[in-house]
C-alpha cells in the first residue's frame, strides 16, 4: 500500500457500529451533515472573511486611507474646534449636499466624520480636521475595504436574493453544526489510536468552533429579511414590538433612527425602528436656539458616552439624535432626540427601556460582533472567524481526497424518522421556527424521493440506491 493510499485510508470515516439502528443514526446524520456542507461552506468561508475584515476595520481602514482618517495635533493648540464650524466647514465645502449626520472622533488623531448625501445621491463620508475645521477629503462608504465587506456579509450584493440565501445558509449551517458534533461524539468512542489526519483535524476543529459558531449564527438571525422581519411582525400583531410599544418618542414621528442615519452602523439594533420625535417652535417664534454642541452638551448630561453619533435635523421640525457610544458595552445603549430650538430634551430610549427580547437580542449582537467583553470577545471573534475558514477548508480537502470516481461520495443512508417520532418532532419544529429550513429541507426531501431515487444514474451518483 503507498503512502497516498494509507493516507486516504486513515481520512475515511471509521465503520459503523454492527447494531443497525446505531448505523443508521450514524450514516443518516453523516449524509445530511455532508450535503448540508455544498450550501453551508461557500456562504460561511464569505461571511467568516467578510466578518473578518469588519471586525479589523478600526485597524485597517486609518491604514489604508490615512491621508482622511488621521490627523495631528498643531504644537501650537490644545483645544479643538466647536462641532457647529466643522459643520460649517462642511456645508461651505459641499452646499448641494444634504448632511445627515456627524460621528465625533475615536481618537486624539483621528477625523470628524460627517455624512452626506449629494445632489446625485450619492453617500459620502466626509472628513475634517478637529484642530482647524479645515475639511480633509471625503469617501464613499460603500466602496471602502470595510464597506465591501459589510455590503457583501449582510446580503452578498445580491439584494433580497442574497438575503435570503445567506438566511437559508445560516439555517442549514445550525443542522450541519449540531451532526457534526453527533459525528464527532460517535467517532471518538470507536476512534483506535493513530496519528493525526485531515479528518481527526476537521473534527478537533470543528468540536471548537462549533459552539461559536451556533452562537454566531443564533445572534445574525435577526439582521435577517426574512426570519427577523417576521418574528418583529408577529411581535407587534400583539400589541408588542422588539423594540417595546413605545420608544420614548412623541405621536406622529418624522422617521425612524434608521431612516436618520442611512449608511450608518452606529444606531443599535433594538433602536433603529425605533420613532423620531419633532421639535417644537412654540415660545421661540421660529429662530434655532439650539446647535449640534448643544446636542452633544445635552446628552452628556443625560449619560451619554464620548464618542458619540448625532443624525442631524432634515426638517424644520426635526431633531437633534444623540447616540451615545455602546460599543464594549450594549447596556449602555441610548439615545437622546434633542429639540432644534429649545435645546430640551425631547425624549430619550436607551437598554433600561427594552423589552426583556431586545435585551437578549442586542447583548448577543454585542457578542456577534466581538465588542461585549473588550479585548477577550475581540480576540474571540477573529479566532472563530480564522476557525470557521479552516474548517470550510479542511472539510473540501478532505471530500477531494477520498471521493471516488464517479460518484458524490455521500454515505448511504436515511434518518430513521418512523422508528423515532422525537427526530420528525424536532425536524418540525425546526422547519417552523426557521421557515426558510423548513421550505428547503421538504423541497430537498421531495427531489430525493421523486426524482434522485428513481432515476437509476443519479440514485448511484448520490448513493441514494
Amino acid at each position: 500500500m503507498t503512502l497516498q493510499d494509507e493516507r486516504v485510508q486513515e481520512d475515511r470515516p471509521p465503520r459503523a457500529p454492527a447494531a443497525p439502528g446505531a448505523s443508521g443514526w450514524f450514516r443518516a446524520f453523516w449524509r445530511w451533515h455532508f450535503y448540508a456542507s455544498f450550501l453551508v461552506v461557500p456562504i460561511l468561508l464569505v461571511l467568516s472573511i467578510t466578518g473578518l475584515i469588519y471586525l479589523l476595520r478600526f485597524q485597517v481602514e486609518p491604514m489604508l486611507n490615512s491621508d482622511v482618517m488621521t490627523v495631528s495635533q498643531p504644537a501650537d493648540m490644545d483645544f479643538t474646534q466647536p462641532y457647529s464650524a466643522q459643520l460649517a466647514a462642511v456645508e461651505k465645502a459641499y452646499p448641494d449636499a444634504t448632511i445627515t449626520s456627524m460621528a465625533e472622533p475615536r481618537a486624539e488623531n483621528r477625523s470628524t466624520v460627517f455624512s452626506i448625501v449629494t445632489a446625485d445621491g450619492e453617500p459620502r463620508s466626509v472628513f475634517v480636521n478637529p484642530w482647524g475645521a479645515e475639511v480633509l477629503g471625503d469617501l464613499n462608504p460603500d466602496t471602502t475595504l470595510s464597506g465591501y465587506a459589510v455590503r457583501i456579509h449582510a446580503n452578498l450584493m445580491a439584494g433580497t436574493f442574497g438575503d435570503r440565501l445567506i438566511e437559508i445558509a445560516v439555517c442549514w449551517s445550525i443542522v450541519m453544526a449540531l451532526t457534526g458534533y453527533y459525528l464527532f461524539w460517535r467517532m471518538r468512542g470507536n476512534r483506535k489510536k493513530r496519528p493525526r489526519t485531515l479528518r481527526a483535524n476537521h473534527g478537533r476543529i470543528g468540536a471548537v468552533v462549533g459552539i461559536g459558531l451556533l452562537l454566531l449564527l443564533v445572534s445574525g438571525l435577526p439582521w435577517t429579511g426574512f426570519w427577523g422581519e417576521r418574528v418583529q411582525t408577529l411581535a407587534t400583531d400583539r400589541s408588542t414590538s422588539m423594540w417595546s410599544t413605545d420608544p420614548g418618542a412623541l405621536s406622529d414621528p418624522a422617521s425612524t433612527l434608521d431612516e436618520s442615519l442611512p449608511h450608518s452602523h452606529a444606531v443599535p439594533w433594538a433602536q433603529g425602528k425605533g420613532e423620531v420625535p419633532r421639535s417644537s417652535s412654540d415660545g421661540h417664534d421660529g429662530t434655532n436656539v439650539a446647535n449640534i454642541d448643544t446636542a452633544i452638551l445635552v446628552a452628556e448630561q443625560q449619560g451619554l458616552r464620548h464618542p458619540m453619533t448625532v443624525a442631524l435635523p432634515n426638517t424644520d421640525d426635526g431633531v437633534f439624535s444623540v447616540i451615545g457610544y455602546a460599543f464594549d458595552a450594549p447596556s449602555d445603549e441610548k439615545t437622546v432626540h434633542v429639540g432644534r430650538y429649545g435645546g430640551e430634551v425631547v425624549s430619550t430610549y436607551g437598554y433600561d427601556d427594552y423589552p426583556v427580547l431586545a435585551k437578549v437580542v442586542a447583548q448577543g449582537i454585542g457578542l456577534h460582533e466581538g465588542r461585549s467583553l473588550g479585548l477577550v470577545s475581540f480576540w474571540g471573534a477573529l479566532l472563530m472567524c480564522l476557525g470557521v475558514i479552516a474548517s470550510c477548508v479542511t472539510g473540501p480537502l478532505m471530500w477531494w481526497r477520498r471521493r471516488p470516481s464517479g460518484s458524490s461520495g455521500a454515505p448511504r443512508g436515511r434518518l430513521p424518522i418512523k422508528a423515532s417520532p422525537l427526530l420528525l418532532v424536532a425536524l418540525v419544529a425546526l422547519g417552523l421556527f426557521l421557515p426558510l429550513f423548513g421550505i428547503t429541507l421538504v423541497l430537498v426531501l421531495v427531489l430525493d424521493q421523486l426524482v434522485v431515487r428513481r432515476i437509476p444514474a443519479l440514485a448511484r451518483y448520490f448513493n441514494s440506491a
